[in-house]
């Protein structure tokens, strides 16, 4: 009798939750399409531009600042536009992954 290769903690924890899964009644995602596949790497790719378009201009508009309070609130912008592109880059990633795109 032939016998079955011991298994990694890993895979052991991997076969516990889809066993938890299959219980629960979730479905297991189905693979990407080479065309999901494709849109997801322009969104990221596009997000990736965008936040570094908002890096130079954020060194741009540091390099000349010498007060606290406006320094603070320039940071302040620049984490809330990256936050809005990251976010925009994970609604649209979602959006494919669905297939409602």
């Amino acid at each position: 009798m032939a016998e079955k290769p011991l298994k990694s903690s890993f895979e052991l924890a991997m076969d516990r939750l889809k066993a938890k899964d299959k219980a629960e009644g979730v479905k297991e995602a189905a693979p990407l399409s080479k065309g999901q596949k494709e849109r997801i790497a322009a969104v990221r790719a596009e997000c990736a531009a965008k936040i570094a378009e908002l890096e130079i201009l954020h060194r741009k508009n540091v390099g000349g600042v010498a007060d606290p309070a406006e320094l603070a609130k320039i940071e302040e912008h620049y984490k809330i536009d990256r936050e809005r592109a990251e976010s925009k880059r994970d609604s649209e990633i979602a959006r494919i992954h669905s297939g409602k795109s």
